[in-house]
């Protein structure tokens, strides 16, 4: 058994607030291993988390297991928690430790569909607990924690409070204060995870605050349920647009990026089938508004079902996570005026006469400058009018003599199609 005094410059503080998914975990990832090449005295992760997913939060254990740098997790601030997957993290730290007025545990594992909970027979419920509690004590007995206490958390899914956690030797103390928590590490030996004894030398070392990179925030906004939503909608909405309306291209560009980000916020939120159909539904109804007259029923069915899609699009029962009433109600109801718009104008477009190209010579006035003789004519069926300042070949149901005005109905290639007009 040695003692080690580390004599690094600085200690590194990484964030963990909000869920435990992904990006997240990328970035406390990147600055344990900032804090291994830096040769840090220690690394400080301030949690409050409502949990999160399983696999992100292996992960971060993972790399908290094979630190060579101490790793102290702190629940802060007062009415922090540290739930669900957090409880798991807090209790792999070298160093656990909690503010006042602060809890932990409810870490009973969920299986979900769709992101609903689902039932599981006593078989599979079994196999999934069996898999977390082993997980559990494969780490938190060599940290010294109570094992048999910390299972509950898994098995009957109880919480703790700052005390009852540290009176259980569940976390090893509690701190007011940033500040207050350096000071009780200050010449602290802890036993690392392969055994090694370590004393923390804290004489007062800068704190270095490493935030989350550009990418990895935005990539964090993204994955955020009112993100995905609007995302979603501005997909959907630019990519109607550059269908119906060929050639804006800008519509069709900021609709194809949008969808593909609200494509990859869906791999990583529990998406809600059920959400999805519902605002599927709404479009439907928007559509149908433009096209017949129901005085608004249409539209205001849409309104509720994309309502209701919305607030049911993202639910995670380990998380609250889901779309904001605000950002439902704020992002719906233009959503429908615009869509419905656009489609009224679609259908009226289908009436307009063509301003450009032979098309345009439909409903067209002329006069004949060689008589038409119409289809019982052997030998001049074919005459010639004259419109907009041209000489075209006609031809005619009956016929026509010259200087009479005519009416186009109708082009075939180089050759128009009139009536005379009474």
């Amino acid at each position: 058994m040695s003692s080690d005094r580390s004599a690094a410059p600085s200690i590194i503080e990484l964030h963990l607030d909000g869920e435990v998914e992904p990006i997240m975990a990328e970035y406390l990832n990147a600055g344990i291993d900032q804090a291994n090449r830096e040769g840090a005295s220690l690394i400080l992760i301030t949690m409050d988390t409502p949990g999160g997913l399983d696999t992100s939060m292996r992960s971060i254990i993972e790399h908290m297991l094979d630190s060579s740098v101490p790793v102290v997790v702190y629940v802060t601030p007062s009415g922090a928690r540290a739930a669900s997957a957090g409880f798991f993290i807090l209790l792999a730290a070298d160093v656990a430790a909690m503010a006042p007025g602060t809890h932990t545990g409810a870490a009973s594992p969920i299986a979900a569909i769709g992101g609903y909970p689902v039932t599981l027979d006593e078989t599979m419920k079994n196999k999934i607990l069996n898999d977390a509690t082993a997980y559990l004590r494969s780490y938190a007995s060599r940290r010294g924690r109570n094992v048999e206490l910390a299972e509950t958390a898994i098995t009957d899914a109880k919480a703790f409070t700052e005390r009852e956690a540290t009176e259980g030797k569940l976390v090893d103390l509690v701190a007011p204060s940033r500040e207050a928590l350096f000071s009780a590490l200050d010449g602290r030996t802890i036993q690392r995870f392969d055994g090694r004894t370590q004393t923390i030398a804290l004489h007062n070392p800068p704190v270095v605050p490493v935030d989350m990179s550009t990418r990895q925030r935005f990539l964090s906004r993204i994955v955020e349920p009112d993100a995905f939503f609007v995302l979603l909608l501005v997909g959907a909405l630019g990519l109607y647009v550059e269908f119906t309306h060929p050639g804006m291209v800008l519509p069709g560009v900021v609709g194809g990026i949008a969808g593909l980000l609200a494509l990859y916020a869906m791999h990583i939120l529990p998406v809600n089938a059920a959400g999805l159909l519902l605002i599927a539904l709404a479009v439907a109804l928007f559509l149908l508004e433009a096209n017949y007259t129901s005085h608004g029923i249409l539209a205001g069915g849409g309104v509720i079902a994309m309502l209701l899609g919305a607030l049911m699009l993202v639910r995670s029962p380990i998380t609250p996570g889901g779309v904001s009433v605000g950002v439902a109600l704020g992002a719906t109801v233009p959503f429908a005026l615009l869509t419905i718009l656009l489609m009224r104008l679609v259908l009226r477009s289908r009436g307009w006469v063509p301003q450009t190209g032979v098309e345009e010579l439909k409903r067209e006035f002329g006069v004949t400058r060689a008589a038409i003789g119409g289809p019982q004519a052997t030998d001049n069926r074919f005459g010639l009018v004259f419109v907009h300042g041209e000489l075209w070949r006609a031809d005619s149901r009956v016929a026509i003599p010259i200087g009479r005005r005519v009416r186009v109905v109708g082009v075939d290639g180089l050759t128009l199609h009139v009536e005379p007009l009474e």
